[in-house]
């Protein structure tokens, strides 16, 4: 054997340097995506903690008496390197996640509580914000200011600064073990959503499915490196999809109990303890601040402000709903006993047994509008939307930094040209992104000292077109994409002072009415005739299915309000109950259910092994969507009043008082400042074909 010569050693390189830890020298500041790796993110949080840790430090020993600006200015202006790596880091991590950035977050999550715990408890800040709340009269502070104080403190005193040393001490664990839980919690739903799929294999498999949904399975199955097969994932977009027109009643059993069955599976990814662990932690901590329930502790700063409320909603809407359903069953069950299916309807027959009734009643097949919903006219018309109400234009931009390639970036103009904002979409399903959708952001906007213009992100899950077609969304989808476009917007046209009630920084119960309220326009007659446009002809959707959909949009209510319902309803008990009465996460689920009769056909949206919502930050607040659903439908009620949807002094209330506003007043004076009194129920009762 003849030995290799070794080679000449290189100089080794210089170690690249963090650039979550520089600064961002590109156009609008925004992250340098491309640079960055997992590796950097636990040195800039471990670095970006310090510097703010020494921050506080600095407020909390300053000798001077507290001022306005010595203790809230600088508290605002405290921490803006943390927020600045930790929007990126928790963005990818939900976004385009890798098993390295999930090991970042399970390590990192349990700090972030510590941090914020420690900061929120330290009771010579306390002291400062304490004082000048209590002279707040003679600060001779505007109203903005004012609000931010009371805002403080109120965040200081329910997050514990005024227990005692050692329920403090409890808190601290408390917060930390729930963070450890709910971060793996999501890791967990997601994992069981990357661990599934359905394979179609010939035509048999694919019976009854639409041309645009077989194209797109088929796409991916092309991806996963199945080529000649389809499959089913459980991106919502895709099993709803195929729960909906799937000839194969023993595939659609087989998609459904895999959809609701994750985090339920015996294994690494079972959720069931964790669920029941972390109900068991915030009853603690409720209890530790007075409350008798988390409900009561979680409520109280809110619109709703009790749970005796919140049921009351969510009973009168329930009664109905039950009604409304038995009556949808019996149509479902006759349309399957003509079909020659004598079998009792069950969860995984309601999607494609309404379907066909729907198309039978109203000459409506959903599966028609596809062809008029490419996601690139879909995104046009959210954008003339916003154009119509409030101005705004849209610049795409190819050559601004993206953490994916199929994001799309957009620079907002707002009339006169000037820049408003970053708007970024990142609309597909992939393996590395949990389901749902969402909107965050990257940077939020703010007007002290220099200031700062928000960088906005929409995430979504649609399923891609196939071989050489456009991705093309079902009716829901669409909505989906105009509801989380209204919650963007109400980041992007935020326009106050302080960074802590920026955007969307207002109660959970009020900020879904700027999301759910932009719904409304995507069912206009001006938005549908300019923008719902066939993929292949380019012209619009005939005005006869376009009445079509307009008669049907109540059709199949009673199941859809059902499924929302229930969701709320068991949230609310989760977080009412004694934990000795729960028990068994599943056997709590079951006896809460047969508790307000449910539909044995019907499931809840949302299972509690799964629950997402409820883990984080609607935990005991699932029934917000509702709540503001009440508001967001006597709010386009004012625009339909004046008989122009686009109805401009309407649309400049609406700027001024809902989506530029932030959190600058209290959500139920904001929305009187725009209506001129309450909302009434009567518009969300007719919304969903309710009404007597």
């Amino acid at each position: 054997m003849i030995a290799k010569r070794k080679a000449a050693s290189k100089p080794r390189p210089k170690a690249t340097a963090n650039p979550l830890m520089m600064k961002w020298n590109g156009e609008f500041a925004m992250p340098p995506f491309e640079k960055i790796e997992a590796r950097h993110f636990k040195p800039a949080l471990e670095a970006a903690f310090r510097e703010h840790k020494a921050e506080i430090e600095k407020i909390a020993r300053n000798p001077a008496k507290p001022t306005f600006a010595n203790t809230i200015i600088a508290l605002e202006k405290s921490g803006w390197q943390l927020s600045r790596v930790a929007s990126v880091f928790w963005n990818l991590e939900g976004s385009d996640s890798t098993p390295e950035l999930q090991e970042v977050a399970r390590d990192m999550a349990p700090r972030f509580a510590a941090h914020e715990t420690q900061i929120l408890l330290d009771k010579r800040l306390f002291k400062r914000v304490d004082a000048l709340y209590e002279r707040r009269d003679a600060l001779k502070l505007n109203d903005e200011d004012l609000r931010v104080l009371e805002r403080h403190r109120l965040e200081f005193v329910r997050a514990g600064a005024r227990l005692s040393s050692a329920d403090k001490s409890r808190v601290k664990e408390i917060n930390a073990r729930l963070a450890t839980l709910v971060t793996q919690f999501m890791q967990n739903v997601l994992k069981d959503e990357q661990s599934w799929q359905l394979v179609l294999d010939g035509e048999n498999d694919l019976a009854g499915l639409p041309q645009t949904l077989k194209d797109s399975a088929e796409r991916a199955a092309a991806d996963v490196g199945l080529p000649g097969k389809a499959i089913v994932t459980l991106a919502r977009s895709s099993v709803e999809g195929f729960l909906t027109y799937s000839a194969r009643r023993d595939l659609r059993e087989q998609a459904f109990n895999a959809w609701i069955s994750r985090g339920a599976r015996a294994g690494d990814t079972d959720n069931r303890q964790i669920v029941a662990e972390a109900v068991a932690l915030r009853g603690e901590y409720a209890r530790l601040m007075g409350f008798k329930s988390y409900a009561e502790f979680s409520l109280q700063d809110t619109m709703a402000k009790t749970p005796v409320a919140v049921d009351e909603l969510l009973r009168a809407v329930w009664a109905k709903a039950v009604v409304r359903a038995k009556g949808e069953r019996d149509l479902l069950a006759a349309e399957a006993q003509n079909a020659g299916d004598n079998s009792e309807i069950m969860p995984w027959d309601w999607r494609y047994y309404s379907e066909k009734v729907r198309q039978a009643k109203y000459d409506f097949d959903e599966s028609k509008l596809q062809p008029y919903l490419e996601l690139d006219h879909m995104i046009r018309a959210a954008f003339d939307t916003a154009t119509k109400l409030f101005g705004l234009k849209f610049k795409e931009r190819k050559d601004l930094p993206r953490y994916h390639p199929e994001v799309r970036v957009w620079e907002v103009l707002d009339k006169k040209g000037q820049h408003v904002g970053i708007f970024m979409g990142d609309y597909f399903a992939r393996a590395t992104k949990r389901s749902g959708a969402w909107m965050s952001s990257f940077r939020s906007q703010h007007k002290l000292g220099k200031g700062q213009t928000p960088i906005i992100i929409n995430v979504l899950n649609f399923t891609k077109g196939g071989d050489g077609m456009p991705p093309l969304l079902s009716f829901d989808d669409a909505r989906t994409l105009f509801h989380e476009f209204g919650h963007g917007l109400h980041g992007l046209l935020s326009n106050v002072t302080y960074p802590s009630i920026s955007g969307t920084s207002v109660s959970r119960d009020f900020v879904e009415l700027p999301s759910q309220l932009y719904e409304h326009w995507l069912s206009t007659a001006d938005v549908l005739e300019k923008h719902a446009l066939h993929y292949k002809t380019g012209k619009p959707m005939p005005k006869s299915l376009r009445q079509r959909l307009t008669a049907a949009r109540n059709f199949n209510q009673g199941f859809a309000t059902i499924e929302y319902t229930s969701s709320a309803l068991v949230d609310m008990a989760l977080y009412s109950a004694d934990m000795s009465e729960i028990g068994d996460i599943e056997g709590f689920e079951r006896d809460a259910l047969n508790g307000i009769d449910m539909p044995k056909e019907i499931v809840m949206r949302h299972r509690l092994p799964h629950f997402m919502h409820i883990m984080s930050g609607y935990a005991a607040g699932y029934y917000s969507y509702l709540w503001s659903e009440v508001m967001d439908a006597d709010a386009f009620a004012a625009f339909e009043e004046t008989g122009n949807v686009f109805h401009p002094a309407t649309a400049k209330k609406l700027h001024e008082f809902i989506y530029s506003a932030g959190n600058r007043r209290d959500p139920h004076d904001a929305y009187v400042a725009f209506r001129g009194r309450p909302p009434k129920i009567d518009g969300l009762l007719k919304k969903r074909g309710l009404a007597a």
